[in-house]
Formats: C-alpha cells, sequence, structure tokens
C-alpha cells in the first residue's frame, strides 16, 4: 500500500510539472535561438498571445550579456549611405556653393568698383566740359537765334545745376577746418570714438537714401514742362535744399575720415582694431535673417559702395598724414599695414557674409552673374537714345553710391594738401587733368564691352530695344504720362497707357481699347489693316461698320476680356522675382542691417 500511495504522488507530481511547463514558454529554446514564435503553448490573454510577457522575461533573463560581444558589436557595425543619397547630395553641393562664393563675389564686387570709379571720374572729368558746352550755348544763343521750345536740353539743364552744387559747396567748405576737427575727435576716448563711427554709419546710409530722392526731385522740377514761368519759382527751394544736403553729407564723411585717421594715428592702435571689429558684428546682423535674391541684390550693391567709399577714406587718410610728413615716401611704408589690414577685413567680412547667407538661403553661387548682369543692363541702358536718366544718376539709385559729396571733399582735402604755385605746377595739373580723362574713357570703353557681353549672356539684348512712346506733350495733364511713357522699364514690360477715345466713338469703345491698347503714332490717315480683329476697330469708323466682323464677336469677347485683366495684372503687380525690375529708386542703399 505504502508503494502504491509513492507512485501516485509521484505521478501527480509529475502531471503538475508538466502543467506548468505547459503554462510557461520554450525560454531555453528562444533565448538559443533568438527569435520569438507564437506557438501554442504560448498563454492567451483574451484570444491574443501574451508578446509582453515575453518581453518582460527576456530582459530579466538576457542572453549571453558579454562586455566583449557589445564592443565586437559597436565595432563591427556597418551603415550604407546610399540610402539617402538626395540629403548627402544637397551637402555636397552646399559645400561646392561655398567654395565659389568668393570667386563669384569678387567678379561682381570688381565690376561694381569700376562701376563707381567711373561714375566718380565722370564729375571730375566729363562734368566739368559738359558744363562749359551748356554755357556755350547761353552765350552762343543770341547770336545763333532761339530756335524750339527750350533754351537747354533736360540733360544740359541737369549738368549745369551738378556744377553749380560742387562750386557753392566747395566754396562752404572752405570755412570748415579740418585740422580743429581732427583734434577734436582725437581728445575724446576710445568707447566715444567707437560709438561716433557707428553713428556716422548708419548717419550715412540715411543721407545716401534721402540724398539721391532730394536730387532727383530738383532735376525733375527743373526739367519738367511748364506751361507759365513763374513755375520755374520752384526749382529755388529744390536747389537750397540739395545744397545744404551735399554739404552735410560732405561733413559727414569728413568726420569719418577724421575718426579713421586718429585710428591710425593712435599709438596702441586700439581704436582701429575696434573698427575692424565692428566688421564682423555685422556678420551677426545679417547671417542669421532670412533673405530672398532681391534682398541679396540690394545687399551686394550696398556692399560695393561701402568698399569703395572705404577705399576713398583710406586715400584721404593716406593724403592727410604724407602732407603732414612732408610728403616723406617712407611714413608710407608706415600705413601700408594698416592699409592692407583694414582692405583684407573688408574682403574677408564680404565672403563670410555672402557665403553663410548663401548657405542657409539655399541660393546657388549663379545668381552674381545675374545680379551682374542687371548692373551691365544699367550701364547699356544708359547709353541708348531713348535712355531716361543719366549714368551716374543709376548708378546712384542702384547702389545708394551719390559722387558728389566725396567729390566735394576729395577737392577740398587734395586742394589744401597739395600746394599748386608757378607755370610748371599748373602744368602738371593740367597733364593730371588729362591722365584722369584718358583713364575715365578707357574705363568707360572696357565698362561698355563688358557689359555688352554680360546682357548677351543673360539673354537681356531684346529689352535694349524697345522704342519710346510717342505721347503728346503740349498740355500740362499729359506731360506726366508722356515722361512715364518715354523711359521703358528695364524688365522689358512695356506701361499701360489709356488712350483718348475719338468723338465719334462710344464709351465702351474706348474703356476697353485704353487696357489693352498701347500708345501707337496716328493710324487714322491709312486704311486699317484687315487682319485687325479688335472691337474698337469698327467703333472708331462709325459711318461703314463691317456686317462681317460682328459675327466672331462673342469669341473674341472672352480674349479682350483675359487681357483686359493680364494688362490689369501688369499694371498693379509687384515684381519679386526678376531682379531688373526692382524700382531703382527705392533702393539707394535703404538696407539697414
Amino acid at each position: 500500500m505504502a508503494d502504491l500511495s509513492g507512485t501516485e504522488l509521484s505521478e501527480e507530481k509529475e502531471t503538475e510539472t508538466e502543467l506548468k511547463k505547459r503554462q510557461k514558454r520554450p525560454w531555453e529554446d528562444l533565448h538559443k535561438s533568438g527569435k520569438i514564435g507564437l506557438t501554442p503553448e504560448l498563454p492567451e490573454t483574451l484570444g491574443f498571445y501574451d508578446i509582453s510577457a515575453v518581453r518582460r522575461e527576456q530582459r530579466e533573463h538576457p542572453a549571453d550579456p558579454s562586455l566583449t560581444r557589445f564592443i565586437a558589436a559597436e565595432l563591427t557595425r556597418g551603415y550604407f549611405l546610399e540610402h539617402n543619397e538626395a540629403k548627402y547630395t544637397e551637402r555636397r553641393e552646399r559645400v561646392y556653393t561655398c567654395m565659389r562664393i568668393p570667386k563669384e563675389l569678387e567678379k561682381l564686387m570688381t565690376f561694381g568698383f569700376f562701376l563707381c570709379v567711373d561714375a566718380f571720374l565722370y564729375v571730375f572729368t566729363l562734368l566739368p566740359l559738359r558744363v562749359l558746352l551748356a554755357i556755350l550755348r547761353l552765350l552762343t544763343l543770341p547770336c545763333c537765334g532761339f530756335s524750339g521750345s527750350r533754351l537747354l536740353q533736360p540733360a544740359q539743364v541737369c549738368d549745369m545745376l551738378k556744377g553749380l552744387i560742387l562750386v557753392l559747396c566747395f566754396s562752404m567748405m572752405h570755412y570748415v577746418d579740418y585740422s580743429m576737427m581732427y583734434h577734436l575727435i582725437r581728445g575724446q576716448s576710445v568707447i566715444k570714438l567707437y560709438l561716433i563711427y557707428n553713428m556716422l554709419e548708419v548717419a550715412d546710409r540715411l543721407f545716401s537714401s534721402f540724398g539721391q530722392d532730394t536730387l532727383d526731385a530738383l532735376y525733375w522740377t527743373a526739367t519738367e514742362p511748364k506751361e507759365r514761368k513763374r513755375d520755374n519759382i520752384g526749382v529755388i527751394p529744390h536747389f537750397v535744399m540739395a545744397v545744404f544736403y551735399v554739404f552735410l553729407h560732405a561733413i559727414l564723411i569728413m568726420v569719418q575720415a577724421s575718426t579713421l585717421n586718429v585710428a591710425f594715428n593712435s599709438h596702441n592702435k586700439s581704436l582701429l582694431t575696434i573698427m575692424m571689429s565692428n566688421n564682423f558684428v555685422e556678420i551677426k546682423g545679417s547671417v542669421f535673417k532670412k533673405f530672398g535674391k532681391n534682398n541679396l541684390f540690394q545687399m551686394s550693391n550696398s556692399d560695393i559702395k561701402e568698399r569703395f567709399t572705404s577705399y576713398v577714406l583710406l586715400l584721404i587718410v593716406c593724403l592727410r598724414n604724407m602732407e603732414q610728413f612732408a610728403w616723406n615716401p617712407d611714413h608710407l611704408w608706415v600705413l601700408f599695414p594698416d592699409v592692407v589690414m583694414v582692405i583684407t577685413s573688408e574682403v574677408v567680412v564680404d565672403i563670410i557674409k555672402h557665403a553663410f547667407i548663401t548657405k542657409f538661403n539655399d541660393i546657388t553661387a549663379d545668381v552674381y552673374s545675374e545680379y551682374r548682369a542687371s548692373l551691365a543692363f544699367d550701364l547699356v541702358s544708359s547709353r541708348q537714345k531713348n535712355a531716361c536718366t543719366d549714368y551716374s544718376d543709376s548708378v546712384a539709385r542702384r547702389m545708394g553710391f551719390i559722387p558728389l559729396p566725396l567729390a566735394v571733399l576729395l577737392i577740398r582735402v587734395v586742394m589744401s594738401s597739395v600746394k599748386v604755385q608757378g607755370a610748371l605746377s599748373y602744368t602738371c595739373v593740367f597733364l593730371f587733368y588729362l591722365g584722369l580723362v584718358s583713364l575715365k574713357v578707357l574705363n568707360s570703353i572696357v565698362l561698355l564691352g563688358k557689359s555688352c557681353v554680360y546682357v548677351k549672356r543673360a539673354n537681356m539684348e531684346d529689352k535694349l530695344f524697345e522704342k519710346p512712346f510717342a505721347t503728346p506733350s503740349s498740355s500740362r495733364k499729359s506731360s506726366s504720362k508722356a515722361d512715364q511713357a518715354k523711359c521703358p522699364t528695364p524688365s522689358g514690360e512695356s506701361k499701360v497707357e489709356q488712350i483718348p477715345a475719338t468723338p465719334g466713338s462710344p464709351p465702351s469703345a474706348s474703356s476697353s481699347s485704353s487696357v489693352t491698347t498701347q500708345p501707337t503714332p496716328r493710324t487714322d490717315l491709312f486704311p486699317p489693316p484687315p487682319t485687325d480683329a479688335s472691337p474698337a476697330a469698327p467703333a472708331s469708323h462709325p459711318p461703314t461698320p463691317p456686317p462681317e466682323p460682328e459675327q466672331p464677336a462673342p469669341s473674341l469677347s472672352k480674349e479682350e476680356e483675359g487681357e483686359e485683366q493680364g494688362a490689369s495684372e501688369l499694371k498693379h503687380r509687384t515684381p519679386k522675382k526678376d531682379l531688373l525690375e526692382i524700382d531703382r529708386f527705392t533702393i539707394c542703399g535703404n538696407r539697414i542691417d
């Protein structure tokens, strides 16, 4: 009996262990194989296998927890870059773009620098000759007889005004003592001079923005058609305002030059170092902002203007220092390292700034060739017969560079630094003037040739040969429209002007033709062409209306409506993509970081 009870107990224990094994999962097999297979022996929870239990058990009993196994896995772990090919290709293109930026940027800067040189030399070389020609025309007018409605051409009037502004401002600058200003600035502390220099930079941009508008207002007020002679009195306040602007801007640039001269002549060079570090602060103010192509174009133009202005300021500083040391050439080599350091800092800051701006805003390096072509288009279009502005004024509007204040200051510094006495000295001055004229002509020829090449590469030739619209300028009301129609926009988009209706035409026909028709010369003396299908053509000849063109009128009305909508969108559209569509009257160096 005892043996039977013992066997029964052992059988019950075996059944209990088997039940426990059935409730449990084959952990050893799972650990050895490393795979989790859903078998019928896994416990079920509401009809689903308990996967969380398996994972929890695996965390409690890890498979072969060996440090060598982990290190071996880290050393032999691999990955494939081709699985994300587009991402890495884009990163590589960004690196290539950053490497191309210095070359493309310096091409643009060099071209823009010589544009500024050309506009600056124009004030010293060709402007005096043009003023003399205008004066000769006024003097010979009584002898030759008066013919025409104008004493002088509009371009000659503008040249006379520029010459008068230069003479008056130069005479006013004689009352400003440069030496007293230099010693007054030198007596200030370094921190004060640093703040003064920053304030002068901001004021220079504000003056440039307001100054070109003042000069444009003067030129237009002096040349616009007037019905009465008393209307010419309005030129006087504009002229006084322009003279005071040029004088104040010249004083502002003189203070900048004096501050830079103090920095050069300081013993520890701390002020010069602080002024150079100010250029790197500009990187912080511009790199981390969002820039489009048009904004980058404006900033590039502003950088060109700043670089040329800094070169002229360095020239003024060198002239003043050489005068103080009796034109000793050895002192020039003392100034040479500081000059190179200032120029190098300007170039490095511009390269870093443009490289990271193009990187952060996904702008390619080819955009600088478009900027160069846009500047070339301004130069070539100003040489056309139908040009609506002078080249120097075009550069001033595009870059914010106004040569008149800088020219007044440079003349003042040169006249005070160089003493001209005797016939030999005057002969040298005359030869120097001839050299400047030769340099100006050579520079203009090279720039014009390069500009034609850039315009051809950019496929802008068709925009150069647009003819001006012939509009009547007899009345004063139509004079403004005539001047707007004379100057074609650089983008090649012709402005839509309204044509007054003929006395025999109905109002509907005149309204439809005023939107869709461009201003053209008179054609009422010639019969209308048979291919003209516009509704305004039969309306302009009411006595003999042709009956046949009236049949396709409903189909043409949709086209006319589409043209009318397109013309209205063309008139009120604000361009964003084409660089040539930027309004040059609103740039003028208005960007302030």
